[in-house]
């Protein structure tokens, strides 16, 4: 019996799971093994309590397991490849294929098809498979270059545009709450609380942009929207590279978008200001329904046994 292992390591969970050639046999959830986002201690702890948990479900010992793809942002940082290519030796039998997160979860929407995925969450990336297999992508530079559209991108924008703000003497709500989630008791603790180093976890503030907007907060409603169309410019660069490579620029051959990560799944504004600047370039364009599920990819991927 083959067995195979999926993950899909993000920024702040990790989801793991062990399938046979035809069936999922267990799924587990831990924090992140993403070793920018945490220490080697942590992410060794994460990793041993999946295994020891998706062990007690099926009953097969990690040394078992035929092949493991992990799909997760940062594929090419050494911090992160060299941690993961070591830990899996130590811990887990078979061969191990390490992708980007967004490669995944193009495979988990369009099984290595011609097709264009958009991935936000914690962190965001796009990218698009041509229809000879040739893989481009825009964005996902990380939260201190790219991310446009993120959880991290939406908080860190959210916070500017309060200070932004601020100069224009227009008032927002979504001062007060940040203060407020970050304990802070004016806007000069604010200024030295988010400029020190390291930096505060942006992210984290999303939440708080969300629930502004739905509130009603200009500044807030601004920042998702702000957020939507950055996604649609990284997009409409995937697309032009698609096109380009295939040696097609007629408006309706478009490939089609599929969605995946938490601000996709969750936070409609920013889904919807992407899909609105996106249909004023491309009018032809199919948003496929829903959200992906990235590591059902990893499963194909593992399978398979090849590299995209």
């Amino acid at each position: 019996m083959a067995y195979f292992l999926a993950l899909d390591a993000g920024g702040t969970k990790t989801d793991f799971v062990l399938a046979d050639e035809t069936q999922q046999l267990g799924r587990v959830r831990t924090g992140t093994i993403k070793r920018m986002r945490t220490s080697a201690d942590i992410a060794e702890q994460n990793l041993r309590s999946a295994l020891d948990e998706l062990m007690k479900q099926t009953g097969v010992n990690p040394r078992e397991i035929t092949r493991t793809c992990i799909g997760t942002a940062g594929e090419s940082v050494p911090l992160v490849v060299d941690w993961l290519r070591a830990a899996f030796h130590e811990h887990v039998g078979g061969e191990l294929i390490l992708v980007g997160d967004v490669e995944i979860a193009l495979d988990a929407a369009f099984f290595g098809k011609r097709g264009v995925l958009v991935l936000s969450g914690t962190g965001s990336n796009t990218a698009a498979r041509t229809s000879d297999g040739r893989i481009v992508t825009a964005g996902g530079w990380g939260p201190a270059l790219a991310d446009q559209g993120s959880g991290h991108g939406i908080g860190h924008e959210g916070l500017r545009n309060v200070f932004t703000a601020l100069d224009e003497e227009r008032e927002t709500a979504l001062l007060a709450k940040i203060l407020e989630f970050w304990k802070l008791d004016s806007i000069f603790a604010l200024v030295e609380y988010a400029n020190q180093r390291p930096s505060p976890d942006f992210s984290k503030l999303a939440e708080l942009v969300v629930t502004c907007a739905r509130q009603g907060d200009a500044v807030a409603i601004a920042t998702l929207q702000q957020g939507g169309q950055e996604l649609a410019v990284t997009v409409a660069n995937v697309i032009r590279k698609v096109q380009r490579l295939e040696g097609s620029s007629e408006p309706a051959d478009v490939p089609r978008i599929a969605l995946a990560g938490s601000i996709m799944e969750k936070v409609e504004p920013v889904r919807r200001a992407m899909e609105e600047a996106l249909r004023k370039v491309f009018p032809a364009i199919e948003v496929l329904p829903g959200v992906v599920d990235p590591i059902a990819g990893a499963v194909w991927r593992a399978r398979i046994g090849q590299a995209a």
